[in-house]
């Protein structure tokens, strides 16, 4: 059976973004935070804008639907575990406010350009007003979510740390697959309570973003490892 091309995508982009951001750490660890940051601010507006699109996510046994941006989320999950591993939970919550302001930016930008006049001669108008043209009630929703999940993940995953400062696996799993879950159900109740059947996306979402979640945390099982295998060198 062949491995559906988005796979393929993923395991490459996630394999080059673990190993660079392990690589700057050890080798330039003054330039790590602004690396991480760097990355989990992509990772965070590019599921902004693929959220438009919705896709259709075949387990085998069951089909359901669900945002593009499924496939996203747990980036920015791993990259905020990344974070704390290294620099601790006080830079987490401010790597998530960095964050949080870029997105707020992000929206007046597209707000801003949204508000001048198409070129006579530019033919996709009406595709570009429906893919940016989101609802405030939508905005406010993914805004919201955003800040509780995140920072519960900082908060959970460093408690993890504490409690069992061996277990890498669990503290990186267990505040994903709980700070997720709180972001699906945060995110469609406020977004679309009224207006759609919730309950179902509920679940698409959930069952989404923590299998993908739980797939990625290999790849911050190694990420500890590198770390742990390459002493610091600070070198300039």
């Amino acid at each position: 059976m062949a491995i559906p091309v988005v796979w393929i995508y993923w395991i490459f982009s996630l394999t080059v973004v673990t190993y660079v951001s392990a690589f700057i750490i050890n080798r330039y660890r003054e330039y790590g935070f602004a690396a991480l940051v760097a990355f989990y601010t992509i990772y965070l507006t590019a599921s902004q804008i693929v959220a438009a699109r919705l896709i259709e996510f075949d387990l085998g046994f069951y089909t359901f639907f669900a945002p593009a941006a499924v496939f996203l989320y747990p980036f920015l999950s791993q990259a905020i575990d990344m974070i704390n591993e290294v620099y601790g939970e006080r830079k987490t919550h401010i790597a998530i406010i960095i964050a949080f302001i870029t997105q707020v930016l992000f929206v007046i930008f597209i707000f801003m350009t949204n508000s001048l006049s198409p070129a006579p001669f530019f033919a996709y108008e009406d595709a570009w007003q429906g893919i940016f043209s989101q609802s405030i009630r939508i905005i406010i929703a993914s805004w919201l979510s955003f800040l509780v999940f995140q920072n519960l993940d900082a908060y959970v995953f460093a408690w993890l740390k504490r409690k069992y400062p061996k277990q890498v696996f669990l503290r990186s799993a267990s505040s994903d697959v709980i700070s997720l879950t709180f972001d699906s159900l945060i995110f469609v109740v406020l977004a679309f309570y009224g207006v759609a059947p919730v309950v179902p996306l509920i679940i698409g979402q959930i069952v989404a973003k923590n299998l993908i979640g739980l797939l990625d945390t290999p790849w911050f099982v190694w990420y500890k490892r590198y770390l742990e295998n390459n002493p610091v060198t600070d070198r300039q």
